[in-house]
C-alpha cells in the first residue's frame, strides 16, 4: 500500500448531496440528491455535463443499450440524455410517496438494476431493496430496512455486500449470479460497535476484494476486510459528510469520492467530488443494465 496518497477536489460541481458514483466510458457520472441532478464529470478535462431531473434522484447506473437507468422520487425510470426523454418503468412505493424515495443502487454482474428505497421520515423497517431484471420484472430482495445504501458484489459473484445504514452493519449474502437470489445474511462488522465515526453509506469493492465504504457524518472512506471486518486503512477527507466513493480511470486506479454538504457546519470544499490518487489498488469494472 502506498504512503505517498494524494487527495484533491476534482471538477467544479458543488452538490447540495453528490452521491452514487460510477465510473463509465471514462467518465465519473453520478447525482446531486437534493440539487436533483444528474453529473457526468470528465477526470482529464475537469469538466462536467448537468442535466436537471426535475426530483430528487438517488442513484444512476449506465444501460447498455444507451443512456441510462435512474432511481428516485418517482420509481425507477430510463433516461436518454441526448433528448432528456424519461421511461417509467416501475415504483412500488408510489403510496409512500412523502415519506420514502428510492436511494442507492448499482447493477449486478449479470445486468440486472438493483436499488433500495429509504424513509425519509425515518420509519425503522419502512423500505425495501428490489432488484429490477432484464425483462423489467422488479422483484423485493431485502425487505424492511430503513435507509437502504452501498451495495456491491465480489469478483466470483458468490457474494452480495450490502448496507442498511442506520443498523450500522455491513452485511454479506450468499449470492446465484445466474438466479439474483440471495441467501440469508452475515454481519460482517457493526462500525458502531468498533467505534468508527460515522454511518456507513455508499460502497464499492477493489481488484482484491477488500470493500471500501464511506462513512456518512464521519469525513472518511474506510478499506475493510470482508473476511474478518478488520480495518486495513482509513482516508481522511476535508469535510464530514463522505457518502459515497467508486473507483475510475484507465487502471482503475484512482479513487473518486462524493461528498454532501453539512446542515450546519460550514466547509469549503463540502459538495465537490474529490479524487484520491496513489493508493496502490486497482477497483473493479462497473456493470451497465443489460434490459
Amino acid at each position: 500500500m502506498s504512503e505517498s496518497i494524494s487527495i484533491n477536489p476534482i471538477g467544479s460541481q458543488i452538490s447540495k448531496w453528490g452521491e452514487g458514483p460510477i465510473y463509465w466510458q471514462d467518465h465519473l457520472v453520478y447525482v446531486d440528491i437534493e440539487g436533483h441532478s444528474l453529473i457526468s464529470l470528465d477526470p482529464k478535462a475537469g469538466t462536467e455535463k448537468i442535466w436537471e431531473m426535475g426530483e430528487r434522484i438517488g442513484t444512476v447506473v449506465p444501460r447498455v443499450s444507451g443512456g441510462f437507468m435512474c432511481a428516485g422520487d418517482s420509481g425507477i425510470y430510463s433516461f436518454d440524455p441526448q433528448t432528456g426523454d424519461k421511461k417509467h418503468i416501475a415504483d412500488p412505493e408510489a403510496e409512500k410517496r412523502l415519506d420514502n424515495r428510492f436511494n442507492d443502487g448499482k447493477c449486478d454482474p449479470q445486468g440486472r438494476f438493483w436499488a433500495g428505497t429509504i424513509s425519509t421520515a425515518k420509519k425503522k423497517g419502512d423500505a425495501n431493496l428490489y432488484m429490477l431484471d432484464h425483462n423489467g420484472i422488479l422483484s423485493l430482495k431485502v425487505p424492511e430496512v430503513t435507509n437502504s445504501n452501498g451495495i456491491c458484489w465480489n469478483a466470483e459473484a458468490t457474494q452480495m455486500f450490502y448496507i442498511d445504514t442506520p443498523t450500522k452493519e455491513i452485511r454479506a449474502y450468499p449470492y446465484d449470479d445466474s438466479s439474483g437470489s440471495i441467501g440469508e445474511a452475515k454481519v460482517i462488522v457493526n462500525t458502531e460497535d468498533r467505534g468508527w465515526e460515522g454511518s456507513p453509506d455508499g460502497m464499492t469493492i477493489d481488484a482484491s476484494g477488500m470493500l471500501w465504504v464511506a462513512m456518512c457524518h464521519g469525513g472518511s472512506v474506510l478499506r475493510i476486510n470482508p473476511a474478518n471486518g478488520s480495518l486495513l486503512q482509513k482516508i481522511d477527507f476535508p469535510c464530514v459528510e463522505t457518502t459515497a466513493c467508486a473507483f475510475g480511470g484507465e487502471k482503475l486506479d484512482r479513487l473518486f469520492v462524493t461528498t454532501g454538504i453539512h446542515k450546519s457546519i460550514e466547509e469549503s470544499n463540502a459538495g465537490r467530488v474529490f479524487v484520491v490518487d496513489g493508493l496502490g489498488v486497482n477497483g473493479t469494472k462497473a456493470f451497465a443494465f443489460a434490459g
